[in-house]
């Protein structure tokens, strides 16, 4: 299996604090709204609200009923309306929308609105604007971090990435900056923070800006370094095919909040099942990092071994068996059926990713990782458009062929163009300008190619001159330099027969061997160096700003301590599955224990979404 826990790895701090404070938190809001409420929750915001508190709980504060917002005209008929909600202006309008409606039917309510994690100043200006602001309640739900598992936590703030990136709105730095604060209020000063990417910077300064507030003196340290990595410096990794377990569970059956629901084709059943994917499944958790192609023969083993557990029972005596029954039973059940359950979700991965065309997919994604036979993948795409197939494949792509191409040939950028806007349709014109804006998708400008940029990157790396790398990098926003960061960081292993997906021998495998996550190898060199010494032409390839601020000196923060092996990253715009599995890989074999901070779990479906433009 390629995970293993070290003997001498460190024990993660206890992250259900953050749990219990935001279900406090909520329960204090919902006592300052005193009488039986109706309560209106986001659909977004169902999931996480769940994993916090349970129906009973919110019906022991007085909420009467529960229902989801669905910009439409209600059928309420309590006199209190509550509404849970992010600070979204669509969401506020709608909520006048109502308040208007009850007026104009001459119908008397109380309403409040929960904003969470808070509420933004543009909230109160539509309240004011509608008329409202002096008959809407207004609180603030100080919801910002959820753990998803034992490393994992989450703000759950999927619109992060198309704000931030696209949008240019920055409205969401507080927040990230908060949550660091929560942190490191409850879990004791951090020795470094690391940083690379605009809006890193952003969090940093704002974070910085808030000084000591919450931490207690003397506290202890139980965290090393902290990490904070922009999406935009990789976004390779998220466009490429996802093959260890948990990440194929998402990219097909979508897990949310942890949580993942089958369908009747993985239950047997006329019902679908929502099951917690997290380390408390024994099953799941020997799985959920390995390649693909490794798991059948872990679930065939373990289905041996609870037969014969099973199969103990055979010559016990009543004194045994009573013994078998209240003591291993119970758990042989459980883990029989979580057994079948992963079973059946294999077979149903199988026959959606085991085909011809998955094969034929991985393989293109393989060259143009590589560089290798770049008309032929050119074609495949082509092909792909022209069969209509998946409009976000299609998307992920042409953006993965750009990327790592480092733009497009004008005639190809055209010829595909047209041909995706034939396809799908002339309203994605907006789709191809936000992938342009970004720099997903690009087209190379005359005497721009690929050799030329290189050679553009190579002197300015040997360019002393302060003005002169500014002004120079700024002609070269929104290029990826992918084939000269690959060959510095070796992000693509030279092609080995003989690369053993049972027993990996880099975070490669998470790619079958092909390509090392630019994100976590990042990462994997800053630990190594404990600066971005020596990194100085990657990070003006990436050109993007970086930064290492020592928070403390605390003596508990020696190298050789706990804590110091203890490594938050948090990941702005989303992580992939796949990248969590690389960082656990990496903590197994450096003895780090690596906890995954994110605005949201994300993965190339999720990405393009938020990209898509479908209107004219």
């Amino acid at each position: 299996m390629a995970h293993s826990a070290r003997k001498d790895s460190p024990e993660l701090p206890d992250f259900s604090y953050l749990k219990s404070l935001a279900k406090d938190h909520l329960i204090d809001q919902l006592r300052k709204i005193p009488g039986k409420k109706d309560l209106f929750i986001e659909p977004d915001l169902m999931s996480p609200l769940d994993r916090i508190a349970n129906v009973s709980t919110l019906k022991q504060h007085e909420v009467d009923k529960l229902f989801k917002v669905e910009y439409k005209p209600i059928i309420s008929t309590s006199d209190q309306l509550c509404f849970l909600i992010r600070p979204r202006i669509q969401t506020v309008k709608w909520i006048c929308d109502v308040a208007n409606a009850d007026k104009a039917a001459g119908r008397s309510r109380r309403y409040n609105i929960i904003f969470t994690p808070q509420k933004f100043y543009a909230c109160d200006a539509v309240l004011e604007e509608q008329g409202l602001f002096e008959e809407v309640t207004t609180y603030e739900w100080e919801f910002y971090l959820l753990p998803l598992d034992d490393d994992i936590i989450s703000l759950e703030l999927p619109e992060f990435f198309r704000d931030s990136f696209l949008a240019g709105d920055q409205r969401w730095v507080r927040t990230v900056s908060n949550s660091l604060c929560l942190l490191q209020s409850l879990y004791g000063p951090f020795s470094n923070v690391y940083g690379i990417g605009r809006i890193s910077k952003m969090v940093e300064k704002c974070w910085r800006e808030q000084g000591e507030r919450g931490q207690t003196k003397n506290q202890q340290a139980k965290i090393g370094k902290v990490f904070l990595i922009d999406r935009d410096v990789d976004f390779v990794t998220p466009l490429c095919s996802q093959v260890v377990y948990e990440g194929l569970v998402d990219d097909i059956f979508r897990i949310k909040c942890g949580c993942v629901e089958f369908g009747p084709d993985v239950t047997s059943s006329d019902r679908s099942t929502k099951v917690m994917l997290n380390s408390q499944d024994k099953v799941f958790n020997q799985i959920r990092n390995e390649h693909f192609s490794n798991v059948f023969g872990y679930l065939s083993q373990k289905a041996r071994n609870l037969q014969t557990a099973y199969d103990k029972r055979q010559g016990m005596d009543i004194k045994q068996m009573k013994a078998f029954v209240s003591e291993e039973l119970k758990s042989l059940k459980q883990e029989h059926r979580l057994l079948s359950m992963h079973i059946s979700a294999s077979e149903s991965i199988m026959k959606t990713k085991t085909s011809q065309d998955f094969q034929e997919l991985l393989r293109i994604e393989h060259s143009l990782l590589e560089g290798f036979d770049i008309r032929e993948c050119i074609s495949f795409i082509e092909e792909h458009i022209i069969r209509q197939a998946s409009i976000t494949e299609s998307m992920r792509l042409l953006c993965l062929l750009s990327m790592t191409e480092n733009g497009l040939l004008s005639k190809d950028y055209r010829s595909l163009k047209t041909q995706f806007l034939q396809s799908y349709g002339t309203d994605h014109l907006f789709t191809f300008a936000n992938l342009r804006q970004l720099g997903l998708l690009v087209e190379q400008q005359p005497g721009e190619t690929l050799t030329v940029m290189e050679s553009k990157v190579g002197k300015l790396v040997n360019d002393k001159t302060a003005g002169k790398l500014t002004d120079a990098f700024s002609s070269l926003t929104k290029k990826s330099h992918f084939r000269a960061l690959s060959r510095k960081l070796n992000l693509v292993p030279k092609s080995d027969k003989d690369y053993d997906l049972r027993v990996p021998k880099d975070m490669a495998y998470i790619f079958s061997g092909a390509y090392n996550a630019l994100s976590c190898k990042i990462i994997e060199q800053v630990l190594e160096r404990d600066s971005w010494t020596g990194l100085e032409e990657v990070t003006r390839l990436i050109n993007s700003p970086e930064f290492t601020v020592t928070v403390s000196n605390n003596p508990e923060l020696s190298p050789k301590s706990d804590a110091q092996r203890i490594i938050f990253v948090m990941f702005l715009g989303g992580c992939t599955f796949s990248e969590i599995s690389a960082l656990r890989f990496l903590g197994k074999e450096k003895g780090y224990r690596f906890i995954v901070v994110t605005t949201a779990i994300t993965n190339s479906s999720r990405m393009m979404e938020a990209l898509l433009e479908n209107r004219v």
